[in-house]
């Protein structure tokens, strides 16, 4: 019998350093992030140029949080009728490019589960020409808490800068100018059953420089993402557009996205924003990085906007 409790003890001894080294395995692993690479002030990736954006400091801070270094896998996302960023998200998260993506909308219509069982990968850093042919096998997604409030606002040209916008109603009788197939279109042309279809002009998304457009006093409003306006005035200090303080009462809150399949994951997440906002650094982050920082608002997960738009 002694020999048998000395043996135990033995083990027992023999395990307590297994497991805390097994611990800081787990620990060191880098938390794998994915972010677009062209979308600033969120988040921006360009040869020559470091790594920049609200998304990136973010992800710093919440894996200095965890203890864990961080990776973050830069992809791309092209905006045409063919792709869909859901899919794409999942496709990189299921692929296991990285854990999480980072900036995610949270909609209902984003995390539901796929209609279709596999999707192809978007184009991202390391790709290789297999990795542009093959479709990947879906999981389903589950979202972390939100830690961004990202609404549409209108913005003005230089003749209209002094126009005071409470409601989409106060566009009357000014020259519009929106991308086709974008939300701010879908808003503008449904607006009080089409009454400003007739002050739109419509451009091409990727083909026509909306904002530039405006600059030069072509247009005299447009609505689009926040976010969007603080990359311009960023890239343009001198711009001659302005913010009307105005945000369309519809917007969704921006998270983080990983599979439903790691459900541990995103609670330490949810540990890690909690505690940073609670700290006010979430704020501070959205400041430095020229983010114009509004905080998540309810409904945590957007419901069906294109019913909400057209009900308004």
């Amino acid at each position: 019998m002694r020999h048998r409790l000395a043996a135990l003890a033995l083990l027992t001894i023999l395990a307590v350093p297994a497991t805390a080294a097994s611990t800081s395995a787990r620990a060191a692993d880098p938390l794998s992030i994915c972010l677009d690479e062209d979308h600033p002030p969120l988040s921006a990736h360009h040869k020559g140029r470091p790594d920049s954006g609200f998304d990136v400091l973010l992800a710093q801070a919440i894996a200095d949080r965890m203890g864990r270094p961080l990776k973050i896998q830069w992809f791309e996302s092209k905006l045409d009728e063919d792709s869909s960023p859901q899919l794409e998200a999942n496709a990189l998260l299921s692929d296991g490019r990285c854990s999480l993506i980072g900036g995610y909308a949270l909609t209902t219509d984003s995390l539901v589960k796929p209609g279709v069982p596999t999707a192809r990968l978007p184009d991202f850093a390391g790709a290789t020409r297999d990795d542009r042919r093959r479709r990947v096998t879906l999981g389903v997604l589950a979202p972390s808490k939100p830690y961004l409030y990202s609404p549409m606002t209108v913005v003005l040209g230089p003749k209209a800068r002094e126009r005071k916008i409470a409601d989409i109603g106060d566009l009357a009788g000014l020259r519009l100018a929106i991308e086709s197939g974008s939300l701010g279109d879908a808003i503008l042309m449904t607006f009080d059953k089409g009454r400003l279809i007739d002050n739109i002009t419509h451009l091409v998304p990727g083909r026509d420089d909306l904002l530039g457009a405006l600059n030069r006093g072509d247009y005299d409003a447009t609505l689009i993402d926040l976010a969007r306006y603080d990359a311009h005035r960023a890239a343009h200090p001198d711009t001659a557009i302005a913010a009307s303080g105005y945000y369309y009462p519809i917007g969704a809150n921006r998270g983080y996205v990983g599979l439903g399949s790691d459900p541990n994951l995103i609670e330490a997440v949810n540990k890690a924003l909690s505690d940073l906002a609670a700290e006010g650094r979430i704020a501070e982050l959205g400041k430095q990085a020229g983010l114009t920082y509004l905080p998540p608002r309810e409904p945590a997960i957007l419901g069906d906007v294109w019913t909400k738009i057209i009900q308004r």
